[in-house]
C-alpha cells in the first residue's frame, strides 16, 4: 500500500512511496501531527542518485519492523535535497555542527519548532565498526523525548544559536589577495595525480575557470594546473570513455574509480571548462559531454534531467565496468587491444575483477572510434541506471552556459539550438506569476520556490544565450531575474540570502557564500551581475556585484578551493569587466574570432551581424567591412581587430 509520497513530483520521494514507513512531505501538516501526538519529527534527506540513500532505504525503510517503530514514535518526513536546497543547507549545517561531518542520507530529529536535537548520516541495520544500528538510535531518541525532554530542549536551543551566528565582516577583495589565493591553490595542488585534495577527489570546476582566467593573463603555472587537471580527469575512469560525460567524483586520489552517479550540474560546468580549454583533448571531451547531456539527460519538453543513478540492478557501477573476457566476447580480435587501451586488467581496477575504462594514452583514432561504438552498443543491452528526470532551473541555467560555450568552441549550431530550447522551456514553465519556481517534472511545475542559485545560474545562462543569439528577449528575462534577486534576496550588508524575504519561514534563513559542487547562489548571482554590466553598460549591476563579493572575503582568502566562482568574479572585476563583441557576416572568419575570444576571455561573447544587431553592445559597433572583434576593459576600448591572433594584445 502506497504512503503519502505517492502524489509527490520528486522521483526521489516516489522511490519511497511503497515503503512501510508512513512518510510525510515537508509542511505544516506534518508538524501539526507531531505536536498532536507529542512525538518528535524524524527528517530524512537524500537524493535520487545517492548510492547510500538507496542502501539505507533497502536496509531500514523497507523493513517492516523498523518502519513500525518509526511510525509509532515519530512523524517521518522525506525531503529531496535537490528540490529543497534551503532545508538541506540548514540541516546539513546542523549535522556538521553536531557530528563534525556531513553527507547523504542525512537523518535529523527535530522538535515541534523544527529545531534539531540529533543529527547523523547513514546508519546500518546492525551495529558495525563502532557505529550503532539505526534501531538503537531510534530507541534512544524516542526514550530521550519522553524521559529527558530538558536535555532535548537544551540541545535544540544550542543548535539554534549556532545556526543564527553572525556572518563575517565584508571587505573588498584586492589584487594582492587574488595573487595570494592563486598561490594557496598552487600549494594545495596535487602535482602527482593532479587536481586538489586526496580521496575522494572532486572535479574542481569553478577553480579551473579561475585558473583559466589567470592563464590568459600570462600565468603559466595556473595554465599548467588547468591543463594537467583537465587531462587527468578526462583520461581517468571518472570520464565515461564510451558514452561521454563525467561521474560525480573519484573515490581514489588518482581519478581511476568513480562514484558512478552522473549529475547535470557537474557535466554542465565541465562542458564549459573543456570547451574553453583550446586543445584537441578539450574539444573531444566537450563534444562527447555535450552529446551525453542531450542524449541521456534530455527531456521530452526540451530541458535536461537532473541525474543518472550510480546503481543498476542494485549494484554500483555494474552498467559501466568490464572484464577482459567481456571485451573479447564483444570485440573478438580487438578485445585484447581494447583491454590494453582502456586499462582493463585481469585483477580489475574496480570490484569483483572488473575494471573501469580509462584512456591514459592516445591511440589509433579510427580503431578507437570503431571499438567505442561496438562497446557502447553492447553496453546498451545492459540494464541502465535509473534517471531522476526532474528539471532543476539553476542546473539547466548552467547547462545553457555550457552549451553556448560548446557551440562557440566547436562551431556546432545544434548546441546553440539546444540551449534555446532549455531557455524557452524554463521561461514558459518555471516562471509563475513572474516568480521563478525551482523544479518541474513531465512539463508540470512543482511548488518549491526558486532559491538564489536558480536565479543566478539561470540569469547567467540567459545572458550567455542573449549574447550568442543577439536576443533582447533573453536579455530582458535575465534582467528580471537579477532585479528580483536584488529586491527579495539581498542582505543589509550587500550580500545575499539563499532564500527570498517572503519565502517560507524556517528556523534560520540560509546564507552561504562558499561554492560546493555547483556555484553558491551568491557567486552565481555576482557573476551574472557582472555580465549584465558588460552587456548593457549599466554600472548599477557592477556596484551590486562589488558589494556582494566583499561579503565572500573570508572564504575567498582562506579557502579558495571553495570559492572558485567568487575568485572568477573578483578577477573579472579586476579586469574591467571585459566587454567582447564580434560583428560580421556568419562564416569561417567570424567563427574563428568567436572561438578565439571565448578561449581568451571566457564569455559572454556577443555575436551579431553588421547593421542588423539588436543588443546595444553589438549595434553600436557599426558595420565593419570584415568580421571584427571589439574588446573593452574598464570602459576603455581597444581598436577592433580582424586577426584572431591579435585578440587581447594591447
Amino acid at each position: 500500500m502506497a504512503n503519502r509520497l505517492a502524489s509527490a513530483t520528486s522521483p526521489y520521494l516516489l522511490q519511497h512511496a511503497d515503503n512501510p514507513v508512513d512518510w510525510w512531505e515537508w509542511g505544516e501538516d506534518a508538524f501539526a501531527e507531531a505536536k498532536r501526538r507529542d512525538v518528535p519529527v524524524l527528517l530524512s534527506i537524500g537524493y535520487a542518485a545517492c548510492h547510500w540513500c538507496h542502501v539505507m532505504a533497502h536496509e531500514s525503510f523497507e523493513n517492516d519492523q523498523t518502519a513500525a517503530f518509526m511510525n509509532a514514535h515519530f512523524v517521518n518526513i522525506k525531503v529531496d535535497r535537490e528540490e529543497r536546497p534551503d532545508l538541506d543547507a540548514i540541516y546539513m549545517s546542523a549535522t556538521q555542527a553536531m557530528t563534525g561531518h556531513g553527507g547523504w542520507p542525512m537523518t535529523c530529529v527535530l522538535d515541534h519548532d523544527g529545531l534539531p536535537f540529533f543529527a547523523g548520516t547513514y546508519f546500518p541495520p546492525q551495529p558495525r565498526q563502532g557505529q550503532p544500528a539505526f534501531g538503537q538510535v531510534l530507541a534512544f531518541l524516542a526514550d530521550a523525548w519522553v524521559n529527558r525532554r530538558d536535555d532535548v530542549r537544551g540541545a535544540a536551543e544550542a543548535l539554534r544559536d549556532h545556526l543564527n551566528r553572525s556572518v563575517s565582516a565584508a571587505a573588498p577583495v584586492t589584487p594582492s589577495e587574488l595573487d595570494a589565493a592563486r598561490d594557496l591553490l598552487v600549494r594545495e595542488f596535487d602535482a602527482r595525480a593532479k587536481g586538489f585534495g586526496g580521496a575522494p577527489k572532486f572535479p574542481p570546476s569553478m577553480v579551473l575557470e579561475f585558473l583559466r582566467l589567470r592563464g590568459a593573463h600570462g600565468d603559466a603555472l595556473a595554465a599548467q594546473m588547468l591543463e594537467q587537471t583537465c587531462e587527468a580527469m578526462a583520461r581517468g575512469g571518472m570520464f565515461d570513455q564510451l558514452g561521454g560525460g563525467f561521474a560525480r567524483y573519484s573515490v581514489d586520489a588518482d581519478w581511476v574509480v568513480p562514484h558512478f552517479e552522473k549529475m547535470l550540474y557537474d557535466n554542465a560546468q565541465l562542458l564549459a571548462v573543456y570547451a574553453r580549454l583550446g586543445t584537441p583533448l578539450g574539444d573531444r571531451v566537450a563534444r562527447q559531454t555535450a552529446d551525453f547531456m542531450l542524449r541521456e539527460l534530455g527531456t521530452d519538453e526540451g530541458a535536461l534531467a537532473s541525474s543518472l543513478d550510480a546503481d543498476s540492478e542494485g549494484v554500483e557501477g555494474k552498467f559501466y565496468a568490464w572484464t577482459p573476457a567481456e571485451l573479447v566476447d564483444v570485440l573478438g580480435g580487438d578485445g585484447r587491444w581494447a583491454a590494453t587501451t582502456f586499462g582493463v586488467t585481469a585483477s580489475g581496477t574496480f570490484e569483483h575483477g572488473s575494471s573501469v575504462l580509462q584512456l591514459r594514452d592516445d591511440v589509433d583514432a579510427d580503431r578507437l572510434d570503431r571499438v567505442r561504438r561496438t562497446l557502447a552498443e553492447a553496453r546498451e543491452q545492459r540494464v541502465r541506471p535509473a534517471r531522476d528526470d526532474k528539471v532543476v532551473a539553476g542546473w539547466n541555467g548552467l547547462a545553457i552556459s555550457g552549451l553556448v560555450a560548446a557551440a562557440h568552441a566547436l562551431t556546432e549550431p545544434r548546441y546553440l539550438e539546444a540551449a534555446r530550447r532549455i531557455a524557452d522551456f524554463l521561461l514558459g514553465t518555471h516562471l509563475v506569476d513572474g516568480r521563478l519556481r525551482r523544479v518541474s517534472r513531465d512539463g508540470r511545475v512543482g511548488a518549491p520556490a526558486a532559491v538564489l542559485d536558480d536565479l543566478g545560474c539561470l540569469a547567467a545562462g540567459l545572458l550567455d544565450l542573449a549574447a550568442a543569439t543577439d536576443s533582447a528577449e533573453y536579455l530582458d528575462a535575465a534582467r528580471a531575474l537579477l532585479d528580483d534577486a536584488l529586491a527579495r534576496f539581498r542582505a543589509d550588508d550587500g550580500g545575499f540570502f539563499d532564500t527570498a524575504a517572503d519565502a517560507e519561514s524556517l528556523i534560520t534563513r540560509p546564507r552561504d557564500s562558499a561554492d560546493n559542487a555547483s556555484p553558491s547562489g551568491l557567486s552565481a548571482t555576482v557573476n551574472a551581475l557582472i555580465t549584465m554590466t558588460a552587456l548593457t553598460g549599466d554600472p548599477g549591476y557592477e556596484d551590486a556585484a562589488t558589494q556582494a563579493l566583499a561579503t565572500t572575503h573570508e572564504v575567498l582568502t582562506r579557502a579558495p578551493r571553495f570559492a572558485g566562482w567568487s575568485l572568477v568574479a573578483a578577477q573579472r572585476l579586476a579586469d574591467g569587466p571585459e566587454q567582447v563583441a564580434v560583428v560580421g557576416e556568419p562564416g569561417a572568419d567570424r567563427d574563428e574570432l568567436v572561438r578565439t575570444a571565448l578561449r581568451r576571455f571566457g564569455g559572454p561573447i556577443a555575436v551579431g551581424a553588421p547593421g542588423r544587431s539588436v543588443l546595444p553592445v553589438l549595434a553600436e559597433r557599426g558595420a565593419p567591412a570584415a568580421p571584427s572583434a571589439f574588446v573593452c576593459r574598464g570602459r576603455v576600448c581597444d581598436l577592433p581587430v580582424t586577426d584572431p591572433r591579435q585578440l587581447g594584445v594591447r
